[in-house]
């Protein structure tokens, strides 16, 4: 199949934030959020847990999924170091959300384990990220099971006339990394515009045992142009075009004989190339129809998945072509009647999927995923924000979700409600007590009904047209404490997922040795655990930032007995010391940690990736230093001072070792 490189028009364009670079500050402030509501409300006006993570805090980063690292109630794995995966409350790939600017970046084809698919997200492009954590199916449907994390944009901006531009340059030592970012606005009276552009570079990465992890570099470019246009009093139309390719990527785990393995499982395994192209359109318009405030939204995106394999010391090799194509349309309408603010939408989505193998000796074979395979999905849904009292306020919602799927002969179709409901009381003007109850579900995408192929853990997959749906209880109780000069959370959470699908061996081996295994409704799993941050304020210049997490769960195959749950994080947290020795000078220092994790699963056991006796706890120190000087920012830093070998739990390769990192940032 023909696929689309980086359109030649993006190459003229530069990139990172257009806007001018900005002192840090570092007291705790209570900011906005937008994901848990769909709409701008305050973080201490809601229920839910959330977490907000500023441009700022991975200005430096390879992977916007570097973001999710050492979060409150986030833990990030890595199959390999050109991709990474988040895991939210001991969920994973499809069963948390992924969003750009509220448009969905789950597809038909992502994995109900870690996925590569966030990593093709700029971080240059993105302003801020929030993570929702526990069920939100009734605001964005399936798949919202866990969590949400939605990736927010730069948005072209009218703060003053005229044009902006900047050029950075960032480097380090344990990837042999250079990435180079520019960027330039534009605005005039009614339109802005935005352009930018990312090239990264990286090498084999170096460990703490002073070795380099062979086929592990990669490279990536990215583009984007955004328009912004005022066409009246609040009236707004929004454009942004995407664009992020990784040419050749290794899956190293593939490549790297694994815990209880004497041999690789494959002598080539490259992602050839991974890419995502994206388009949105949004019409925004205010005390529109009805006296409502309007929210249309038009989004494409095309994830590339292609891969060039060979079995080990095998003659024979494969080439897949795999992608999605998505369409979205999501229409919302919010308005406020006296103490209740009302929201109400329509969305609706079509995936088409293509997918080709071609074998070096036996010509064409079935295709990884069923061809011209689709998933249609229509909803309706309703949110209502109440003051219930002088100090209470109440948030439910409600979505009816339709799915239709169609792979080959198979014609399924899943209907279902989620529903969610939140409560805050304010026990004084900064301290509240929250509580969420909540019903999520998750529909079976292509991957699930349909895989036909090699998957981690010497093991093969077969299709299962005979699925239904998956569904989440989950609640949560915590309190909020947002100060002038500190914040504070805490909260405890249980959830039981019902109908879970698991990979399960039907008995068989194929000629090579591979398990045989096919996707099945067969289980149950439980988790619970506790999450807690804080941000204090000590004095004008000193500041501290700390959270920890801790995650419990259990789970039941059919005919089986209970084991530990799937990929369960460790205890982990992180605690950072900010310090301002002037408006010019600013320090950070930081440690990471997570205690072992010897909860396994028999799924972590078989998975090579995974230390069949348990992954090893670990403690990481590091410190950056920023400076500003008129129109220049520079950043040097470095990570893993004691140089640790340790692997996060889970993962397919072993953590950076001491890493000397810089940057150097100008504005004009």
């Amino acid at each position: 199949m023909n696929r689309p490189t980086l359109p030649i028009f993006f190459v003229l364009l530069a990139a990172t934030a257009p806007l001018t670079a900005a002192e840090p500050e570092w007291e705790a402030i209570d900011e906005i959020q937008v994901t848990a509501s769909r709409r701008a409300l305050q973080q201490s006006e809601v229920s839910s847990a959330v977490s907000i993570i500023d441009s700022d805090e991975f200005s430096t980063a390879n992977l916007i999924t570097d973001a999710l690292a050492a979060q409150p109630g986030s833990y990030l794995q890595e199959t390999t170091p050109g991709q990474g995966a988040v895991i939210i409350r001991g969920l994973k790939g499809s069963e948390v959300l992924h969003l750009v600017d509220g448009m969905r970046l789950n597809n038909a084809i992502f994995r109900n384990a870690p996925t590569q698919y966030a990593a093709l997200v700029d971080p240059a492009t993105v302003a801020s990220v929030e993570v929702v954590r526990g069920s939100g199916a009734s605001l964005y449907g399936s798949g919202a099971m866990g969590g949400v994390v939605n990736f927010l944009t730069q948005r072209p901006g009218f703060g003053s006339e005229g044009s902006r531009g900047n050029l950075s340059l960032m480097a380090n030592s344990a990837d042999l990394s250079r990435k180079v970012s520019a960027g330039f606005d534009v605005s005039g009276d009614d339109t802005a515009l935005l352009t930018q552009l990312t090239w990264l570079n990286t090498g084999n990465r170096k460990t703490g045992s002073g070795e380099r992890i062979p086929s592990s570099g990669f490279d990536s470019a990215a583009a984007r142009i955004a328009m912004t246009v005022v066409a009246g009093d609040d009236r707004t139309w929004f454009l942004d075009l995407q664009a992020l390719e990784q040419p050749k990527t290794a899956r190293v785990d593939e490549l790297v004989a694994g815990f209880g393995e004497t041999e690789p499982g494959s002598s080539e395994y490259f992602f050839k190339p991974n890419a995502r192209y994206f388009a949105h359109v949004e019409r925004r318009a205010a005390s529109a129809l009805l006296g409502a405030d309007w929210d249309v939204d038009f989004a494409w995106q095309r994830i590339v998945d292609d891969r060039d394999t060979r079995a080990y010391q095998s003659s024979e090799r494969r080439q897949e072509s795999n992608r999605s194509d998505l369409l979205l349309l999501d229409v919302d309408a919010s308005w406020q009647l006296a103490n209740s603010e009302w929201l109400v939408g329509a969305e609706w989505s079509n995936d088409r999927v293509r997918s080709e193998r071609q074998s070096s000796e036996q010509g064409q074979l079935q295709p990884r995923f069923p061809d011209d395979s689709r998933v249609k999905q229509g909803a309706l849904y309703g949110n209502l924000r109440l003051a219930a009292g002088g100090r209470s306020s109440l948030t439910a919602g409600v979505r009816y979700n339709l799915t239709r799927i169609s792979a080959q002969a198979t014609s399924l179709r899943f209907s279902d409600i989620s529903g969610d409901l939140g409560w805050t009381f304010e026990l004084t003007d900064a301290t509240s007590l929250v509580a969420n109850v909540g019903r999520g579900f998750r529909a079976p995408n292509i991957f699930d009904l349909g895989t036909l192929g090699e998957r981690p853990g010497n093991r093969f997959n077969i299709p299962n047209s005979n699925l239904e749906a998956e569904h989440v209880n989950q609640a949560d109780i915590g309190v909020k404490v947002f100060d002038e000069s500190y914040s504070f959370e805490v909260f405890l959470f249980a959830l039981n997922y019902e109908d879970r699908i698991e990979s399960v061996p039907t008995g068989d081996v194929t000629t090579d040795g591979r398990i045989v295994t096919q996707s099945q409704n067969l289980a149950t799993s439980d988790l619970h655990g506790v999450e807690a941050s804080a941000v204090v304020q000590i004095s004008d210049s000193l500041a501290v930032d700390a959270n920890l997490t801790y995650t419990r769960g259990t789970s039941r195959i059919e005919g089986s007995a209970e084991t530990d749950a799937d990929r369960v994080p460790p205890l982990n947290g992180r605690v950072t010391l900010r310090y301002s020795a002037s408006e010019q000078w600013h320090a950070m220092f930081h440690a990471l940690f997570a205690d072992q994790q010897d909860r396994l699963s028999p799924r972590d056991i078989s998975d090579p990736r995974i230390n069949p006796l348990g992954t090893a706890g670990w403690l990481t120190l590091g410190t950056e230093l920023l400076h500003y000087r008129d129109n220049w920012t520079f950043a040097f830093g470095i990570d893993n001072v004691l140089d640790s070998k340790y692997r996060i739990h889970g993962s397919g390769v072993d953590a950076r070792g001491r890493n000397l990192f810089g940057s150097v940032r100008y504005d004009w």
